[in-house]
């Protein structure tokens, strides 16, 4: 098991930047890929970034891509995401996500607001 916990939300203008962090507990920390998610009111929750086990890939969706960065650091437990070049559609809870084979964990989010 891994529990997980967002770090780093908070209200940022237009054109602004803020890095996320996820702390993971357990034993097994560098087997997970790790993900983050976001979801707005009234939006299914939409895919934002990943990295798998070893830190060596990562996979972004056209939305976010060269926008955000996904990063680990095994020896802390901890994933993190830069965001750069904030917009309002940016706007959401951010998840942390843990995925190692088959299953899933999940953090409870932090939310990000941009605004001016």
């Amino acid at each position: 098991q891994v529990q997980l916990v967002e770090s780093g939300g908070g209200l940022v203008q237009p054109g602004g930047s803020l890095r996320l962090s996820c702390a993971a507990s357990g034993r097994t920390f560098s087997s997970y890929a790790m993900g983050w998610f976001r979801q707005a009111p009234g939006k299914e929750r939409e895919f934002v970034a990943a990295i798998s086990a070893s830190g060596g890939n990562t996979v972004y969706p056209n939305s976010v891509k060269g926008r955000f960065t996904i990063s680990r650091d095994n020896a802390k437990n901890t994933v993190y995401l830069q965001m750069n070049s904030l917009n309002t559609e940016d706007t959401a809870v951010y998840y942390c996500n843990a995925r190692r084979l088959s299953r899933n964990w999940w953090g409870r989010g932090t939310q990000v607001t941009v605004s001016s």
